[in-house]
């Protein structure tokens, strides 16, 4: 059988089940719970890449709302329009951070900065897990949306890690930054969702992270086959959680994950100068223990400084996008906002009027990513690092990677949106809370992951279930803080198991269709360690 007739013969079944289902009177919850599982099912067990997945998940989950939530043409166009408009916020960082990569690599500056971090860590396992976890966790506490995937996951293959296990690794690595990421957007956002002061949610969020912290560094160190490193990821997670929690409670919001990233790596190189050059066997490929790395000033070339420069100017320009309160207000004066009408499925869910997701196209990443891999590629070109024809295999390289991962990204999102506007993910949640009761602070992390895994943000799925987990709170006697802060950490974890991120990462390690290798892998570690964060939730729910 062809693979449209294939496909075709699903999306069929979907439907006909759909139709039977909503006439059984059987539980509507787990078919609001179907096109999710299906997702899940074909990229996992089927072997289906993202976008194979979600198309199918997509239509799939249209006709479930057709058939079984009284999905009406209003909303349906209305869902549709505020996924394009999430996509397009997500694309608009994938595309220009594809590019620069494509750009720096062509030019030898991904291999030399991966030779030089070998040079000032040379423990071959720290090296691995500094980066996918305390490397990567800076990356996100400045721009996020994917890019900390895009950037390290191609360092650790560079460096002879399989690239399924790398984009992996780093999926897991990042996520405890992802709440305090993006220069405080996301914190940011959560607190004016739920009306509190920062000073009462930091707290208890800051506990929940530092655990997921040292999961993470755990879990990482665990799939790069460094289990041992144990003790330093024990030590390094400690100073990390440390001060996220301290710079985040002193009111430096935007620069928590930023700055606990920057000292787990700074931690990592001090580990490393303090072993006086001992190294440990490490991955396939480099397994000596006897092997010196160069030092420092050998690997100090023209190609390593573009690659620096580049990086370097990107940091600049976000750091002062989001600092400079002036700048930052001059920029966002070019706005892109649709505001939707009211629209009302057949059932009587309501989805209220108000605006889509808000781009300010001048201080949004995607922009500085861009102007900097503009004026990168001109330097490099006039200093002679491009060899002919780099800047056409660069944006050639960018194509091939970025439009099955554009495909994969808009299908998932709407997929989101259609459920959103049916009210199927809000069922999906109010089920658990009704399910588990006083122990919901245990389940309250998985609310927050499943929101992450169908909208691939942490922000959305805060967006869609901050403000029930705060009403279940108040229902249950329990502390709204609690259930907010496992909330916005499971949707933290969420990243590792979120799809738009892990196309990401497969797009620029050259794995197209291999999502559902690198779900398979994350997955188990996102419920281990969302139920570690959940049952030390319910620990902090008894508190008086």
């Amino acid at each position: 059988m062809s693979r449209p007739i294939a496909i075709a013969a699903l999306v069929g079944a979907g439907v006909m089940v759909s139709l039977f289902w909503s006439q059984s009177g059987l539980p509507d919850v787990f078919l609001a719970a179907s096109p999710i599982v299906i997702v899940l099912l074909l990229m996992t067990l089927g072997h289906k890449s993202a976008h194979q997945a979600g198309p199918i998940g997509w239509a799939i989950g249209i006709m479930v709302g057709l058939a079984g939530f009284g999905l009406t043409i209003d909303a349906l166009w209305v869902s549709q329009i505020k996924g394009l408009l999430i996509s397009g916020f997500v694309l608009a960082v994938l595309w220009p951070a594809l590019l620069l990569y494509n750009l720096v690599a062509q030019g030898g500056g991904i291999d030399a900065l991966a030779h030089a971090l070998e040079a000032l860590i040379r423990d071959r396992g720290l090296l691995l897990i500094a980066l996918a976890w305390a490397f990567s966790g800076m990356l996100e506490g400045l721009a996020g949306f994917g890019l900390p995937i895009a950037i390290v996951a191609p360092m650790l293959v560079r460096l002879g890690v399989d690239p399924v296990l790398a984009v992996a690794a780093v999926a897991i690595g990042h996520a405890w930054s992802v709440t305090f990421g993006d220069m405080g957007v996301i914190f940011q956002t959560l607190i004016g969702l739920v009306n509190m002061d920062a000073s009462q949610l930091v707290p208890t969020a800051g506990l929940l992270l530092g655990m997921a912290c040292l999961a993470c560094g755990l879990s990482a160190a665990s799939v790069l086959g460094h289990r041992d490193r144990w003790l330093v990821v024990f030590s390094l997670a400690l100073l990390m959680g440390v001060t996220q929690y301290v710079v985040a409670a002193i009111g430096l919001v935007s620069l928590a994950g930023l700055l606990a990233g920057f000292a787990g790596t700074l931690g990592a190189v001090a580990v490393s100068v303090s072993q006086r050059g001992v190294t440990k066997p490490g991955i396939a490929g480099n397994p000596d223990p006897k092997d010196v790395r160069p030092a420092w000033s050998s690997v100090m070339n023209p190609r390593l400084g573009a690659a620096l420069a580049s990086y370097g100017a990107l940091t600049g320009c976000l750091a002062l996008i989001a600092t400079v309160e002036p700048l930052r207000e001059t920029l966002q004066r070019v706005v892109l906002r649709i505001r939707f009408p009211e629209v009302e499925t057949t059932s009587g869910f309501v989805t209220q009027a108000g605006f889509g997701q808000i781009i300010y196209p001048l201080a949004h990443p995607g922009t500085a990513i861009l102007l900097v891999a503009g004026v990168s590629y001109l330097i490099c070109r006039n200093k002679g690092l491009y060899a002919k024809g780099s800047g056409r295999k660069a944006v050639a390289a960018t194509w091939k990677s970025a439009l099955p991962a554009t495909i994969g990204i808009v299908t998932m999102v709407g997929l989101s949106t259609s459920m959103e506007h049916t009210g199927m993910i809000q069922l999906l949640a109010r089920t658990l809370g009704d399910i588990f009761d006083h122990t919901f602070p245990v389940v309250a992390p998985f609310v927050g992951i499943l929101g992450a895994f169908a909208t691939g943000s942490n922000n959305n799925s805060n967006v869609l279930f901050a403000q029930l987990q705060q009403t279940i709170a108040v229902l249950l006697g329990i502390a709204p803080g609690v259930l907010i802060a496992a909330q916005t950490s499971g949707g933290a974890l969420g990243s590792m198991i979120a799809p738009a991120k892990i196309v990401v990462g497969c797009a620029t390690v050259g794995s197209n269709g291999k999502e559902g290798d690198v779900l398979r892998l994350t997955l188990p570690y996102s419920i281990l360690i969302g139920l570690a964060v959940g049952l030390l939730a319910l620990a902090l729910s008894f508190r008086p």
